[in-house]
């Protein structure tokens, strides 16, 4: 096997919290122990929220950590020709068809929920004709791109992923994906020329990535992941799911629910050991 290639990808709409903390604790430390390297990548393809002052500080504060990485850093709305690149191979493939549903359509015609608990998309605009897609477009109808997931599958047949945990270097184990789980998925955005499922299996062959450590929360979107690394020959990768770390109430910190910075931590005179004691990495 290649040297192992370990990342933390976090994105820059907001400031790190302990959950990332732990996040890239972990990688740094399977890195270490695998003999590999951690690398820095910024996820950043959502430009109205990611802000350079967030991505100037997930810098800081992971430095205030004590971890360093290679440079230069691979920043992913530097990439946007290349994502591209990799849609219209899947859409070569007839795997990409056009949506022009509306968040209020995809609700009304639901068929269930996807893992994430968001409304499973129907299928809707798979059906149409070509004339149609045509004549919608010409409009100027908002579109995005979906994965025709059926259509894929009947491609890839059944698809499996390594798993090691809860150490790094625990004996691995063949889990089998379920991407059907998810429908058809939303591969290109309308507000940007992918979406964070492509980008990062683009990105993670890129750079040679062996091993993903991420959150469980995360865990389900590996079906995705690894279809997608099936469909463009990219190389097949390891997974570690690690715990979340909760706040009082039993939710996961969230950027969203302004769960504690790193940096509001700091101000209050706490030490990275602190941070780690507080996450459980000693």
């Amino acid at each position: 096997m290649s040297q192992p290639r370990l990342r933390f990808a976090p994105s820059p709409n907001g400031l790190l919290h302990l959950g990332h903390a732990l996040s890239a604790l972990l990688t740094w430390d399977a890195a270490q122990k695998l003999g590999g390297t951690a690398y820095l990548r910024i996820e950043d393809i959502d430009r109205e929220r990611c802000k350079p002052e967030f991505t100037a500080a997930i810098f800081e504060d992971l430095a205030w950590l004590g971890l360093s990485w290679p440079e230069p850093v691979l920043v992913q709305s530097e990439r946007f020709e290349l994502y591209a690149e990799a849609a219209n191979r899947l859409r070569d493939m007839d795997l990409l068809y056009p949506c022009f549903c509306t968040r209020t359509e995809i609700a009304e015609k639901a068929i269930g929920t996807d893992p994430d608990g968001a409304p499973l998309y129907a299928g809707t605009c798979r059906h149409l004709s070509n004339a149609e897609r045509i004549e919608k477009l010409e409009r100027g109808d908002k579109v995005q791109f979906r994965l025709d997931s059926q259509a894929a599958m009947a491609r890839t047949g059944l698809l499996t992923f390594t798993l090691v945990g809860p150490s790094i270097l625990d004996r691995p184990q063949i889990r089998y994906a379920r991407p059907e789980r998810w429908g058809d998925v939303v591969l290109q955005r309308k507000d940007t020329p992918t979406s964070y499922h492509l980008s990062v299996v683009v990105d993670d062959a890129a750079q040679g990535i062996t091993h993903v450590t991420r959150g469980k929360d995360l865990e389900a979107a590996t079906d995705i992941h690894v279809l997608l690394q099936m469909l463009l020959a990219t190389s097949t990768v390891c997974y570690h799911f690690h715990r979340l770390v909760l706040d009082n109430a039993g939710e996961k910190l969230s950027k969203s629910r302004k769960s504690p910075s790193l940096r509001d931590l700091r101000a209050e005179g706490w030490t990275p050991d602190d941070v780690r004691r507080a996450v459980g990495f000693h």
